[in-house]
């Protein structure tokens, strides 16, 4: 199934002159309304006029979470707050959070791009859907609502935790598909063989993964535990959440909605375009996007674009899944989590040194987060109960600012190795590849 075959199966050259079209509007727009980028694109010697088509997006400068930060909450706004219906948030590594904003133009763009990925999983209006993301400032929630509501589904607005509840309105109100991330649909699985629900049951034959990164040997075990076809989609809520791409049924990439999201792929290191199959940062510039239309915007994602169509029929170019980060950030049960936060709340706080360890492992298909702390040798103490007080307060100072929560173990001055060079922030156990 297609559910805009105009866009979704559009010849390349056609597709390439509406891109092109789309950012020559969109740099106008942002040029006439958001001072950070007018200034940017006077340094440089551009003018909106440079701009006519989709090749000379490469003259263009690049935008990074750092600019996004710099102009918090509301500086590459590119209109009025009184056109402003939905403001989302995600955490930033200094305490910050990056905001994006959505008109309701946004809003209802979003929610068609949704549809296309949902109807990529066979989901019609006959579906029910268990959105087990999280609802609030996180954009996964809302973003599959609004779009399986425009598929014309049943939508059971479930979002996060309360496992117990999740299996017993899976099995009352008969949900056919589950959305959330695949490190909970492989709990979900796990938690139905330990409830002794009969999986007969259970009438899910779809679910639509995001969020963190996961292998195809955890979409195999998802299946096989829950009885379903999983599928892949991508997003991030600086380009507008969920649904920038989705992997169809042939699972041979994600498709990339390119007539809203123009993708590059660069060398991070050089900032050179790269061409298709070449292994590379993704940049994106939502050409559409009205509120906050973002400049090659700098992913730190990195995979690789193939152009040849589908044997589904689309013509949109295909992302692989992304097999690491040009930057330090950890994607943990959904949420960004850079060492630098850590970094800033121990600093903070008088008894404990700068030098720490992030241990990231996967117990039960969860992920979870350990952080090795030293502390002063004037702290480090025999009174267990002082010990416990500071431990408490560090992993209270983490949940305020992660938004997860977190394993701390306070260790002795010296016993954290340190580096000539860059220091080993990062343990990960997960062994993503």
């Amino acid at each position: 199934m297609i559910w805009n075959k105009q866009y979704e199966c559009m010849e390349r050259e056609e597709l390439l002159k509406l891109q092109g079209e789309r950012v020559k509007s969109m740099v106008k727009r942002v040029y006439d309304s958001v001072p950070f980028y007018r200034k940017k694109l006077e340094e440089m010697g551009i003018e909106p006029g440079d701009i006519n088509t989709i090749d000379d997006l490469q003259k263009l400068p690049f935008t990074t979470k750092q600019d996004l930060r710099d102009n918090y909450p509301f500086g590459l706004f590119t209109v009025p707050q009184s056109d402003i219906v939905r403001l989302h948030a995600s955490s930033g590594t200094t305490g910050k959070s990056t905001v994006v904003g959505y008109t309701h133009n946004d809003i209802q763009m979003w929610s068609e791009v949704v549809a296309r990925s949902l109807t990529m999983a066979g989901v019609t209006k006959s579906d029910i859907i268990q959105v087990a993301y999280g609802y609030g400032l996180f954009t996964g929630g809302l973003g599959l609502h609004y779009g399986a509501e425009k598929v014309g589904a049943s939508v059971i607005p479930i979002s996060g935790g309360n496992t117990k509840k999740q299996l017993q309105l899976m099995e009352d109100f008969g949900s056919t598909v589950i959305a959330c991330t695949p490190s909970y649909a492989a709990y979900l699985g796990e938690a139905l063989v330990e409830e002794k629900i009969d999986r007969n049951k259970i009438k899910l034959r779809a679910g639509v993964f995001g969020a963190e990164p996961w292998t195809e040997e955890m979409r195999s075990q998802i299946e096989h535990l829950l009885g379903i076809k999983a599928y892949d989609i991508y997003g991030l809520s600086e380009i507008i959440g969920p649904g920038v791409s989705m992997e169809c049924h042939c699972q041979n990439g994600m498709h990339i909605f390119e007539d809203h999201f123009i993708p590059e792929i660069i060398n991070p290191d050089t900032g050179v375009v790269l061409p298709y199959g070449e292994l590379g940062e993704l940049v994106f510039t939502p050409a559409t996007k009205e509120a906050m239309p973002l400049i090659r915007y700098r992913t730190r994602d990195l995979t690789r674009l193939h152009a040849e169509p589908c044997e589904c029929g689309r013509t949109l170019v295909r992302m692989e899944k992304c097999v690491g980060r040009s930057d330090d950030m950890l994607i943990i049960r959904g949420v960004n989590v850079f060492p630098s936060q850590v970094e800033s709340v121990l600093l903070e706080m008088s008894e404990t040194k700068p030098h720490y360890l992030l241990v990231v492992d996967r117990e039960n298909n969860l992920d979870i987060l350990e952080i090795q702390v030293e502390i002063e040798e004037q702290f480090f103490s025999d009174e267990i109960k002082e010990l416990e007080g500071l431990r408490k307060r560090i992993k209270a100072n983490i949940a305020s600012l992660l938004g997860i929560s977190a394993t701390i173990r306070l260790v002795e001055p010296g016993t954290i190795e340190r580096s000539m060079g860059k220091a080993q922030r990062v343990i990960d156990k997960r062994k993503l590849k």
